[in-house]
């Protein structure tokens, strides 16, 4: 654990030593050794180490077994505003973190093979091609906190190592898809093979993957269980059965913090202000005291998330109608934006 928080606490400050880069090129190159590599690194490492658990310890209420899987989904949030590249090839964001899910599709993907005990569960090979509602972190959530009624605990355990295990093969391939090759590609535009053109394109995906970042944060991770004044959705939160929805808000806040201070390096004046927002965001976030956002059908705890999805909004405000344009770069296509 000691670890982990070494890790996290240098992904998140390593934005802070690249504040003499200026030109696109050295922005991108800084931002992938300093922020993108290390964030991933650190998924691999933890997620390997929650694989490990489960196969020590299968146990759902195993403490050991619960704290590997807050470390792991921590570095995964941490990363998760970084979906491009090695993230989307062979469906791996999916297959790592399958939310929102309006349909319910994860809780009767688990049901439907812990029902017909499903041999999948006892072939890594087999079971990388099991639907994504079944694999990932949201999945082993259910698993730890709500698995399914009657299911057999023998095959519920054997369930939990194969997630886990896929877990940590899926943040393995990310890892090392960046490192031995995709941080190449995007530090040398133009190769025949690569997906840009021009460090601006490189800057683009950043900068759109900070936007979309934030976006996530407002409209899914605040939004959906905000509902309406009339109808509030707090059983729509992320990640609330390990309550960690509010957490989940932080450590994207942070991560995408440590991203754009690297983007405005070159306009300090910029930084300090982009600075300024994240901070006041990060401080309404800590004034709720609700971490499953349960209580949004209470006028003061709605009123609290309501102010921080607006302080949210606030900063992507700021990044949208000032950073591009230091950076010379709109914001490119994201999944948010639909068909």
């Amino acid at each position: 654990m000691r670890r982990l928080l070494l890790c996290l606490a240098i992904f998140a400050s390593s934005a802070m030593s690249s504040a003499a880069q200026a030109d696109d090129g050295t922005v991108s190159e800084a931002v992938i050794h300093e922020h993108v590599l290390p964030g991933f690194e650190t998924l691999e490492a933890v997620a390997s180490e929650l694989s490990a658990a489960a196969a020590r310890d299968c146990a759902p209420t195993s403490p050991a077994l619960r704290a590997a899987f807050h470390a792991a989904f921590d570095a995964w949030v941490s990363v998760s505003h970084l979906r491009f590249g090695p993230t989307e090839a062979d469906n791996r964001a999916f297959a790592l973190a399958f939310w929102p899910d309006p349909r319910g599709k994860t809780p009767k993907a688990l049901a439907q093979l812990a029902r017909d005990e499903d041999p999948v569960a006892f072939d890594p090979e087999e079971f990388r091609a099991v639907s994504v509602a079944a694999r990932g972190f949201y999945a082993l959530e259910r698993l730890l906190y709500a698995p399914p009624d009657g299911a057999d605990a023998a095959y519920l355990c054997a369930l939990t190592v194969a997630v886990a295990a896929d877990i940590a093969d899926n943040s393995a391939a990310i890892h090392l898809d960046w490192r031995d090759r995709y941080a190449a590609l995007a530090q040398a535009p133009f190769a025949p093979d690569g997906p840009y053109r021009s460090d601006e394109d490189v800057l683009r995906a950043l900068y759109t993957a900070l936007n979309t970042g934030l976006q996530f944060t407002s409209e899914l991770r605040l939004e959906r269980p905000l509902g309406t004044a009339e109808r509030p959705r707090p059983r729509r939160a992320e990640a609330r059965l390990s309550v960690r929805s509010l957490r989940h808000v932080e450590l994207s806040l942070t991560a995408n913090r440590a991203l754009a201070a690297h983007l405005s390096a070159g306009a300090p004046e910029l930084a300090a202000r982009l600075s300024q927002t994240f901070d006041v965001a990060l401080e309404a976030a800590e004034r709720i005291d609700d971490p499953a956002f349960a209580t949004v059908d209470q006028p003061l705890a709605r009123l609290r998330v309501e102010a921080l999805q607006q302080r949210v909004d606030e900063t992507r405000a700021l990044i949208r109608q000032e950073l591009g344009a230091a950076l010379g770069v709109a914001e490119g296509f994201n999944a948010l934006d639909g068909d």
